[in-house]
């Protein structure tokens, strides 16, 4: 069972990906990103998102907290462009949110040795749930944290922003001094990311 948590402030939309998803601030003091119903891509896809997600944390991937989001289209009445506007009136209620990692990053094959049952074990998760959005030219695996002097973690989804993406967001944690072994990534990798489309693809 996802928890629940309400959205007080929203930061920023992330415009990297199609759905438009955006970073808020919630009553529990976290800040995730998240992906909207009232997206192209529609609620089946977030449905998706959940399913895998929890799978490939199942599988011990490591994958960021996936939460239902309550969102209320005035606290986000400053944000100026109207497409943006459209999408969050249209998205009041329940969406879902993925926790944000401040600082994760691409994960690139060169910068980060990854063993090979993490790495068999996120193919399987792709073969298994007919993902199509990870290939040779985009891994849709972050790392976490991207720098200092711990190593990497990683963090799931393609939705994942660079910490120099936001201003203002309040991290609930610090990064964990071994690497993660579930979940999305783009360091040790974190677990994929998931289809936008049904049947769908925690991994953002």
């Amino acid at each position: 069972m996802l928890r629940k948590v309400t959205a007080v402030r929203y930061l920023t939309p992330l415009r990297n990906g199609g759905s438009v998803p955006g970073v808020v601030e919630a009553d529990d003091l976290g800040t995730y990103v998240v992906k909207f119903t009232g997206s192209a891509q529609g609620r089946k896809a977030l449905v998706a998102e959940v399913v895998v997600g929890e799978l490939a944390r199942r599988l011990g991937l490591r994958v960021p907290e996936l939460v239902l989001v309550d969102f209320d289209p005035s606290v986000a009445e400053e944000e100026p462009h109207q497409e943006v506007q459209d999408l969050l009136r249209s998205s009041a209620g329940l969406n879902l949110g993925m926790d944000y990692l401040p600082g994760a990053a691409d994960f690139t094959p060169d910068g980060l040795a990854v063993a090979p049952a993490e790495s068999a074990r996120i193919i399987w998760l792709d073969a298994f749930t007919a993902n199509v959005d990870r290939t040779v030219h985009s891994a849709n695996l972050m790392t976490w944290p991207a720098s200092g002097h711990q190593e990497p973690a990683c963090g799931s989804s393609t939705t994942v922003p660079r910490s120099s993406s936001i201003t203002g967001g309040t991290p609930r944690r610090t990064p964990s001094k071994r690497p993660m072994t579930s979940g999305t990534t783009r360091s040790v990798p974190v677990a994929p990311t998931w289809r936008r489309r049904m049947p769908n693809s925690r991994t953002a």
